[in-house]
């Protein structure tokens, strides 16, 4: 069974839809117990790091999450879930979970840029990973976001894309896995990623 963290965040019914279709049992749940006894989990969602850090806090789920990552089983961060992994973020100046090493910055507003991104991108793959099998190298994916990851251990980034700047897209370290872009509205290449964290 297949633990879609329930922060009480939108978004989640889109990834059980796409897991659904994809034919894997899945469960929206903030129960420590099912969490840590699925086989795999993802943390999807869309929202502001402060707001999900206190939603995490208030269920405990912080600590859980810690511990699935410490047990070596898959785990998926989708979207906020690739920012609240790292230390900080500069979204109201807000603490996060720690797991990897690096901070969450704000894209700059110079330029005309628009700032939240909203929209299609380009995923370059600048790592192999499984999490890419069968996915073209460059790929467009959707994206929904104003701060970008900047992990410490540059060997986890597997994906880059440029908005502004270039910022690492996807991350790959261990059992975790995380990507900025929305894998559930991402169609045929994000279904193929789903389901390829499901064979990892």
């Amino acid at each position: 069974m297949i633990a879609i963290i329930d922060y009480k965040a939108g978004n989640l019914t889109s990834v059980a839809r796409a897991l659904d279709h994809l034919g894997y049992e899945n469960e929206i749940t903030d129960d420590a117990k099912t969490i840590l006894d699925a086989e795999r989990v993802i943390f999807p969602g869309v929202g502001a790091a402060k707001a999900t850090m206190g939603n995490l806090q208030k269920r405990s789920l912080d600590d859980v999450l810690a511990k699935f990552y410490e047990s070596g089983k898959p785990m998926l961060g989708i979207c906020i879930g690739i920012q609240i992994l790292f230390e900080h973020s500069e979204e109201e100046d807000t603490d996060c979970l720690g797991l990897l090493p690096g901070h969450v910055k704000k894209y700059p507003t110079q330029n005309g840029l628009k700032v939240p991104q909203i929209g299609w991108n380009e995923v370059q793959q600048v790592q192999e990973h499984k999490i890419f099998e069968g996915v073209p190298n460059p790929a467009h994916f959707y994206f929904v976001n104003s701060y970008y990851p900047v992990p410490k251990m540059v060997d986890t980034i597997i994906g880059k894309t440029i908005y502004g700047l270039e910022f690492c897209s996807a991350i790959a370290h261990n059992n975790l896995i995380a990507t900025q872009f929305h894998l559930e509205k991402s169609g045929r290449v994000g279904l193929k990623m789903l389901a390829n964290f499901l064979k990892v």
